[in-house]
């Protein structure tokens, strides 16, 4: 199983999508975008994503939080991982 979670420092909605994948246990890869421009505009063309947090589970790219919570939500985290 593998989570990876591109964030920034002050994101809401980063700190609320680690805080959901804890309260799971389910452990996590973070990679902060904060100074690293470059690297953030390169994660941004390749998923065709904007915004933080951009969440990757085993290797599929699934979206932001609304989108990580709407999966949990739904009862479909779980087939992901």
């Amino acid at each position: 199983m593998s989570v990876v979670i591109y964030s920034t420092k002050n994101c809401p909605f980063c700190v609320a999508a680690k805080n959901l994948l804890e309260s799971l246990s389910i452990p996590l890869e973070e990679i902060d975008l904060t100074s690293d421009i470059e690297k953030r505009l390169e994660i941004s063309t390749k998923y065709n994503w904007r915004t933080v947090p951009m969440i990757i589970i085993n290797d599929n790219f699934i979206g932001g939080f609304d989108e990580l919570n709407n999966l949990y939500s739904e009862g479909k985290l779980e087939e992901l991982l």
